[in-house]
């Protein structure tokens, strides 16, 4: 299937909440949580500072989202999700990549993000993409680590800081339109 990836807009932002919503059908079969809330507004996503990219088909539609915080710390993959009707056909990667050449672009040595330890498409993927556990290090890091422990989200298993070097020489460029 043939997909590009660009920044964005305004139009996708409904869309980009359904993708969440329905990739994380897939994480709350695989943990079974009594409750799990539902995904974030698309607007309030937009509305964070960072950047969203998204992965179009060539219907235009949004068939998966990467969102990356820029705080103080520096770079935070905060969420990628890929519609399931969409999955293990590069989406997710090539979101990734796209996200690591633009934070190299904008100047970040290193992009974090956190996720559980043993769930195939979580850590193990991240692995691939070039990103290693490392001990939370920054004030931000650490506040995602108290957040999460308030939310008690170890109880469906063991999570992790993962970091990776963003390189500009990564294929999967977002076009700006």
């Amino acid at each position: 299937m043939a997909f590009s990836i660009r920044f964005a807009h305004a139009p996708d932002l409904s869309e980009i909440e359904k993708v969440e919503n329905a990739a994380d059908q897939l994480l709350i079969d695989l943990l079974r949580p009594e409750r799990w809330e539902p995904a974030p507004t698309g607007e309030s996503r937009i509305r964070e500072p960072g950047y969203m990219l998204v992965a179009e088909t060539g219907h235009a539609a949004v068939a998966g989202f990467v969102h990356v915080l820029e705080t103080e710390d520096g770079c935070h993959l905060e969420q990628l999700s890929v519609a399931p009707a969409h999955t293990r056909q590069g989406i997710g990667r090539a979101l990734v990549t796209a996200a690591m050449r633009e934070a190299a672009e904008r100047g970040y040595p290193t992009m974090s993000l956190r996720t559980y330890a043993d769930v195939p498409w979580n850590a193990p993927f991240y692995q691939t993409m070039g990103f290693a556990e490392r001990d939370p290090a920054t004030p931000f890091q650490r506040a995602l680590v108290a957040v999460e422990e308030s939310l008690d989200l170890d109880r469906y298993g063991r999570r992790v800081l993962m970091i990776a070097v963003p390189s500009e020489d990564s294929e999967g460029t977002a076009h700006r339109t």
